[in-house]
């Protein structure tokens, strides 16, 4: 008995130095004395900066660039540096947000790698190198930022869909009038917010269409038409025609009949339009870029009157038609969702969400039509989650005094997260007298104009909530 006490107090006396709420320093850590309240303590040293997530942009594609006039100083040819380009990306933000994250040397790009003898955690770490502003850009080179550069301040008051009739008030012609994000006299560009019906039938009477046409007509006897549609739950640009001859050559532009022009300038200007979208995703592609190229087919559900939209099989039995989408994942996975930048080169009824679903496996977050399998299972975005290289947690900067339910990834039926970002097309009103063969020369007036017109939205509240809330997760 005396034996056994005298080997467990020799026991206590020398293995039990920390409480068991405060664990022992890492081997090799010096002791550090932090005082907090006027109490002296003794604990570890104070843990460095968590890596960053970082926001893959784009291969930079070289001159000229759709819309924006490079650099020319004399004696050098014309150039982009790397703070033109990251503000040519991301159009929507201030430029002084992307100005201090250059100051504070947050801009990273890959340097040229010799040798495939690094691991991948030391190819990810000594590869990167902080990229000055006034650099420039290389075609192919890859500029790398934190995903906070796009973090927006998210307005209280959410915007209230027009309710009206085909006769709106003067409310709602002023909340279409904000809607507009470019007007000139051939084509008018909107940004269209999510759940607002883009083509309207009987008993859908506040449809994006029939309100455009009865308020936003200004000088015009007619209203504009619509030139390609959007899905009902889905935001973003959408592009109109004003006049009968823009919007024939808008159509044409959309549709796969693509004849060429006698104007060398209209032809390279057509090949040059394209649309990018930004979808939040449940999972991520195995592949980081690539090109999906899977044609679609319409069946008919058991109802006898549903159509619904799935990837064409291979035996022929059944029409189909061509769909081909670019896809490339922004950044890393959170909370087992990623954020990926689509570019369909077909325009094709729900192409994008099908491809998403059904070809990659990873459905839109808020798509219950192609990704109910997925959403029967769906939880609510966890406060915590693990940073992958340290095993850590991070913390969460919850916006305060908004509800952050309201369709993002914390709400319990989140909206759908599919936002026509980017859209690049040719200047109608410039191109308009030489197509329809009116005169062989460009009128003096748009003759300065550019030949590409680009445009770039911000994404709507949900979305926004959503990005600031797993953006926040790099502390």
């Amino acid at each position: 008995m005396w034996r056994t006490l005298q080997n467990r107090s020799l026991w206590l006396g020398t293995t039990r130095r920390y409480s068991r709420i405060r664990p022992p320093p890492p081997a090799g850590a010096q002791p550090v004395i932090r005082v907090s309240n006027n109490i002296a303590q003794l604990g570890g040293p104070k843990e460095g900066p968590k890596p960053r997530q970082l926001l893959s942009l784009p291969p930079f594609p070289g001159l000229p660039l759709p819309g924006k006039n490079s650099l020319t100083v004399p004696g050098r040819p014309p150039h982009v540096t790397a703070i033109s380009w990251v503000k040519y990306y991301f159009d929507e933000v201030h430029d002084s947000s992307v100005q201090s994250h250059f100051n504070k040397g947050l801009v990273q790009t890959k340097c040229p790698s010799f040798g495939d003898t690094l691991s991948e955690k030391e190819e990810k770490t000594k590869t990167m190198r902080k990229i000055q502003p006034n650099e420039v850009m290389e075609k192919g080179t890859r500029v790398y930022i934190p995903v906070s550069v796009a973090e927006s301040r998210i307005s209280r008051r959410f915007d209230t869909i027009p309710s009206g009739t085909l006769y709106p008030n003067a409310d709602e012609i002023a909340y279409l009038q904000r809607l507009i994000h470019y007007k000139d006299s051939a084509t008018l560009v909107l940004n269209k917010p999510p759940r607002l019906p883009v083509k309207g039938h009987l008993p859908v009477h506040n449809s994006m269409d029939a309100l455009a046409a009865a308020a936003l007509s200004y000088d015009y006897d007619e209203g504009p038409k619509l030139v390609h549609r959007l899905d009902r739950e889905s935001s973003g640009l959408l592009l109109m025609g004003r006049t009968k001859e823009s919007i024939s050559h808008l159509e044409w532009l959309f549709s796969d009949a693509k004849v060429k022009s006698s104007c060398k300038a209209w032809n390279e200007a057509c090949e040059a339009t394209y649309q990018r979208y930004w979808a939040l995703v449940i999972g991520s592609p195995k592949e980081k870029e690539g090109l999906i190229c899977a044609p679609l087919s319409k069946v008919l559900l058991n109802d006898g009157k549903t159509e619904r939209v799935i990837l064409a099989h291979q035996s022929g039995f059944e029409a189909s038609q061509e769909a081909i989408t670019e896809y490339r994942v922004l950044g890393p996975m959170i909370n087992g969702c990623s954020w990926l930048e689509l570019r369909p080169l077909t325009s094709r009824k729900h192409q994008l969400r099908v491809h998403c679903a059904e070809a990659l496996g990873t459905p839109i977050v808020g798509d219950y039509k192609y990704g109910w399998f997925v959403h029967r299972r769906w939880k609510q975005m966890a406060q915590v989650d693990i940073e992958p290289t340290s095993g850590k947690p991070y913390k969460l900067r919850r916006p305060e005094g908004l509800d952050v339910q309201k369709g993002s990834v914390l709400s319990k039926v989140p909206l759908l997260h599919l936002h026509c970002r980017e859209l690049v097309l040719p200047n109608i009103a410039k191109f308009l007298q030489v197509l329809d063969r009116k005169s062989e020369k460009q009128d003096p007036a748009h003759s300065s104009k550019p030949d590409l017109l680009r445009f770039v939205a911000s994404m709507p509240s949900h979305m926004k909530i959503s990005w600031n809330l797993m953006s926040s997760y790099l502390v």
